[in-house]
This record gives C-alpha cells, structure tokens and sequence, in this order.
C-alpha cells in the first residue's frame, strides 16, 4: 500500500489549494489518490487526512459513501453491468450470465490475469438506451452479447486505450492553475460583502 508519491503531493498541494478549506478537497484527492494505484489504499486515506486536516476514519467515511471509490485492487477495466428495471426488462440479467461465463468470474470477481472486473450495478442513467454497461464509467449503450464479447476481445487487445484509460483515470487532461489564477476563494467567515452578482432580487 501507498502514500501519495512525491509528484501528487505537489498535485494534491494545488488542488487544495482552489478550495476555501483543506477539507473541501477531500474528494479530488481520492481521485488522485485512485489514479496513482488503481484503489485508494489505507495509507493514501492517512496521507489525505494529513494532508486535509481530517482523520482517516473521516477521509474513509467521505470515500465509503461513493461507489467509484474501491478499496481493494480490481482490474484493468472495470465492467459495470446495470440491473435496474429498465435495464432488467431488456435482458441485463442474460447479458451478466453472458459476461461471466465470456470472463470466467461471477459478478464481484476479477480475471485471473488482472484484466476484468466484473460488477452489478444500479441505474446507470441511460434507461433509454438499455441494456447499458460501463467500462471505467465509460458507456456501452444497448449492449448484446455480440457487442460484448466484440469490447472484451478488442480491449484485450489494446484498440480501446486512447478511449478508455485504466482504472483510476478520470481525465487524460489534468487542469492546472497556477496560484495567482485562481478563483480568489477565501474561507467563508473572511467574506464581509455580498458577491457582485448578488442584489436581493429574485431570478427571473
């Protein structure tokens, strides 16, 4: 297991930097944190809090409450299948069975050469375009089992990297601020006047 290395140190240092409160970055560093090892692990939560002011009891209760967040390593892809009623009524339940037996791992397992990761999940917001499933919470929308199998076999062999990043990536293109860029935040009992924008009346 990891601390943060020395270079997301810097990043974390940065990121905390654009909010009022160290804690407020919280969540952006467990990104971060995901990024660098693929799962946040129990001494990144410690270096968080550290970082953030926050015990890691608290940095793991922020992380236990988000189901991206994983805490133990899983593969290189991350297939999320949804099962919910849309999904369900347009055959997700044969199209898990599908995928187990395309990956050889029940739901909740991962290949034995660290490639899948084979999960259920809830709705997935895409009713429309059932069954869909995500890789790296990257859709597949009105998923079958010839498309399925067509994503497995052409992610095994590395056509879909440019479009689907490891496990962990949340972006390709990390944004940077230079500190005399920023929004100007400042902790919220420093402020003595309404913003700008602010003049008392309704939105129309």
């Amino acid at each position: 297991m990891a601390r943060l290395t020395e270079d997301n140190v810097r990043l974390a240092k940065e990121i905390i930097g654009r909010y009022p409160r160290p804690r407020s970055a919280t969540i952006p560093l467990l990104h971060l944190a995901q990024q660098q090892d693929g799962y946040v692990t129990n001494d990144a939560m410690v270096h968080i809090g550290e970082l953030v002011g926050a015990t890691s009891a608290e940095v793991y209760g922020t992380a236990s409450f988000y189901e991206m967040f994983k805490f133990e390593p899983v593969g290189k892809y991350l297939v999320n299948i949804c099962g919910t009623m849309s999904c369900a009524l347009m055959g997700s339940e044969e199209l898990m069975h599908h995928a187990e037996h395309k990956l050889g791992v029940k739901a909740g397992g991962t290949t034995s050469d660290g490639m899948f990761t084979l999960e259920h999940a809830e709705c997935q917001a895409a009713c429309t375009e059932a069954p869909c499933l995500q890789v790296n919470y990257r859709y597949r929308f009105r998923v079958t089992p010839e498309s399925f199998d067509s994503l497995i076999d052409d992610l095994s062999a590395g056509r879909l990297t440019a479009e689907i990043p490891d496990h962990g990536t949340v972006a390709k293109v990390r944004q940077h601020i230079p500190a005399d860029r920023g929004v100007g935040a400042v902790p919220p009992e420093s402020v003595t006047e309404a913003p700008a924008w602010l003049d008392g009346k309704a939105a129309l």
